[in-house]
């Protein structure tokens, strides 16, 4: 005799595995958007604030220990996880929704926004910690599992959670950031938090709490969604004006790459690009940069040249004019900038891209190198200020020595290094850094009005170093000639050269360097 359990068990038992997947499902979302909210404080702080180590390091040991604050302190709610619940979902959508438009606004019109990063970073990571012990008492109610399969319980709860990390991880850069920027992509995933608290508040719930708890629950998610929705709406208008506060002179062209906030703006004939809010060129004086940046690296007559960096398409522009040179590759990590070189700037460059001796080759500087062997008769190295690790690795020993790889055995190479004035200590280390890796240098300085004393590296490999000089067939310039370029090479005693240690992939001490500034 086989026997059966009864109708109203097994109704008990699916009942309590379709409570059981819908709960973990919104373990899963609501991970997916602590992860976000996270992510959104860091890429605010790169964006606004630089992102160093120091603050990257503060918002993630920030964050982690919220999470244990937040668990501690939501165990006297416990014996009311229900509604506990509702109510900490209610209020992270809002906070996690509302962070990067706080952040961003607080920025702009005040100036200081870490206290609102840490903030954040407090609030956040609280809410989140305090969702996993109501979760896990909701899991272990008489309703829906008993006490004796707790250990699959916690299993079933950490695998949910973490895929739900996995799945916000890779949502926010690959989709949210590009598709809707810092505070939209902020607002939409509050309102995916919020979705899934009224999920479980419809389905699950109302089993456990009475009518009045669960109208009053439903009433503060349809209120919280409805402040987002706002938010969602009306992002732009925000981001415009918050924006437009940054900068002096009207925006003309934005774009939020994977990599990078980037802005063009233009008053009359003056054009500016500025990555993270750090002006790149300014078209009144950018001549004075780029033939200075240019020329020295051309020595005697080269042929073949390749840029790193200078995805505006000013150093370009100043290589085609240069009789001789046939091939120039240019090797930029962000299409987003080359787009834009392409069309917003494409009068300040010339069109420099599109011309048939340039080879556009979007990478990154550091892993092309390692796969090409070619012999160019220059490397221009335009890449931005090392203010974080990311760009810090694109100035140090290792990268120069991949370099000279691609150099012809005579060949030059020219850094954009920085001022020598107003960041002293992060000009002294590039020199140092190309030293090491075993290139004789000349390093010279020259005034742009707009950044102020500017200085280059001009390297060879090998014990001679490079005397800078402007080639006999260079065109017509405004701003180089032979006796600047000579006067550049000598440096004043406020800012006489240092001997440093060289600056690696190990040890990145250039982007401490350059935030501390002049010292």
């Amino acid at each position: 005799m086989i026997a059966t359990a009864a109708p109203g068990t097994v109704r008990t038992r699916e009942s309590s595995r379709r409570w059981r997947a819908v709960l973990l499902a919104a373990v899963a979302a609501c991970a997916a958007c602590g992860i976000i909210y996270e992510l959104a404080l860091l890429t605010l702080s790169a964006s606004l604030d630089g992102g160093g180590i120091v603050a990257t390091s503060l918002i993630v040991a920030g964050y982690i220990a919220a999470l244990g604050a937040g668990a501690l302190l939501v165990k006297p709610l416990l014996p009311r996880a229900a509604i506990t619940f509702i109510g900490v979902e209610v209020l992270l959508g809002i906070v996690g929704g509302l962070s990067a438009a706080a952040l961003y606004v607080t920025f702009a019109f005040i100036g200081g926004s870490l206290w609102v990063l840490a903030l954040g970073t407090a609030l956040i990571g609280g809410l989140v910690g305090a969702e996993v012990p109501l979760l896990m008492t909701l899991l272990q109610s008489g309703r829906v599992a008993g006490a004796t399969d707790t250990g699959r319980m916690l299993a079933d709860l950490t695998a949910a959670d973490y895929l739900g990390a996995l799945v916000g991880g890779l949502s926010w850069p690959f989709v949210l950031l590009p598709q809707l920027g810092m505070i939209r992509g902020a607002a939409a995933t509050g309102i995916v938090n919020l979705v899934a608290a009224a999920v479980v508040s419809i389905f699950l719930l109302r089993r456990i709490v009475g009518a009045r708890q669960l109208a009053t629950a439903l009433g503060a998610l349809a209120a919280a969604l409805g402040l987002l929705v706002t938010l969602l709406v009306g992002a732009r208008g925000i981001e415009t004006t918050s924006r437009q506060r940054l900068y002096a002179d009207p925006i003309i062209a934005y774009r939020h790459s994977v990599y990078q906030e980037i802005v063009v703006t233009r008053r009359g004939n003056d054009l500016r690009l500025y990555l993270d809010g750090g002006l790149q060129f300014s078209t009144v004086d950018e001549y004075r940069y780029t033939e200075s940046l240019v020329y020295p690296a051309l020595g005697a007559g080269a042929h073949s040249v390749l840029v790193l960096g200078g995805g505006d398409g000013l150093a370009a522009r100043e290589l085609l004019r240069q009789p001789g040179v046939g091939q120039i590759v240019q090797v930029e990590l962000d299409p987003v900038v080359i787009e834009l070189a392409r069309t917003t700037m494409r009068g300040a460059n010339g069109g420099s891209l599109d011309n048939p001796r340039v080879h556009v080759v979007i990478d990154d500087a550091m892993r092309w190198l390692r796969g090409s062997d070619a012999g160019f008769d220059a490397v221009i190295v335009d890449l931005p200020d090392p203010d974080t690790p990311v760009l810090g690795r694109l100035y140090s020993t290792e990268f120069y020595g991949l370099v000279s790889q691609a150099l012809a055995p005579d060949g030059l190479m020219v850094v954009q290094a920085g001022s020598p004035f107003s960041t002293r200590t992060a000009f002294w280390r590039t020199v140092s850094s190309v030293q090491a890796a075993g290139y004789a240098v000349t390093p010279y300085h020259v005034y742009v009005p707009t950044f102020g004393d500017w200085g280059f590296v001009l390297a060879r490999r090998g014990s001679t170093a490079p005397v800078p000089s402007v080639p006999r067939d260079a065109p017509p310039l405004r701003f180089l000639n032979q006796r600047v370029l000579d006067a550049a090479t000598v440096f004043s005693g406020d800012v006489a050269p240092r001997p440093l240690e060289p600056s690696t992939l190990d040890n990145p001490r250039i982007v401490e360097d350059i935030r501390h500034g002049y010292d």
